[in-house]
């Protein structure tokens, strides 16, 4: 809700818009310039026709304001999964790979990260599965999600149980297929015993 009606509908539009190099922010829209070859590296960004800002790819402010608000709110969680998970390997696993000439970004990828993945696989699965449920909020911005169609062919049609059941299906099969594809990344990073 903040992200929409405080600073996405406070944008201006037409030439007071905010212009950065390829983007267009206005209140009708993010414009985002794209490569239409990019072979020979033909460039087409945001143009102003008519008081209408125009480009090859457009985000609505309703999709920008989702975005924005899941992005900031599930980033600041995912960040805490995987700080934990770095700090929670021992103290002598970093020191061990100084001794051994590592610089700290090798130390990093080499020896921190493949330890704490162990730690971060199974919270970060939780994260996206509060992720898929929380587009559900998109209905408050006027976003056309999972769920308001569901709304709607629920107002057209009166059939409040079949469209809960197909409403609740979806987004059942949604997070077990998150849960699987984590569960499969979470076996590969377990210890194998020999």
């Amino acid at each position: 809700m903040f992200w929409y009606f405080v600073v996405f509908l406070a944008l201006p539009n037409g030439r007071d818009a905010l212009q950065l190099p390829g983007v267009v922010l206005a209140r009708s829209g993010l414009y985002l310039g794209w490569f239409t070859d990019p072979l020979h590296l033909t460039w087409a960004g945001p143009h102003l026709e008519g008081g209408q800002w125009h480009a090859p790819l457009r985000l609505t402010v309703e999709f920008g304001a989702l975005l924005t608000g899941l992005v900031v709110y599930t980033g600041a969680f995912i960040a805490e999964v995987v700080r934990g998970g770095v700090a929670s390997v021992p103290q002598g696993q970093w020191e061990a790979a100084r001794s051994l000439g590592f610089m700290p970004l090798q130390t990093l990828r080499r020896i921190v990260l493949p330890q704490a993945l162990r730690v971060i696989v199974p919270g970060l699965n939780s994260q996206y599965i509060s992720l898929a449920k929380n587009s559900s909020l998109a209905v408050a911005c006027g976003y056309s999600d999972l769920y308001s169609v569901a709304e709607t062919t629920l107002n057209q049609s009166g059939r409040a149980v079949e469209v809960m059941l197909i409403l609740l299906g979806a987004y059942l099969v949604l997070d077990l297929l998150i849960s699987a594809l984590m569960n499969g990344l979470n076996q590969l990073v377990q210890l194998r015993e020999r």
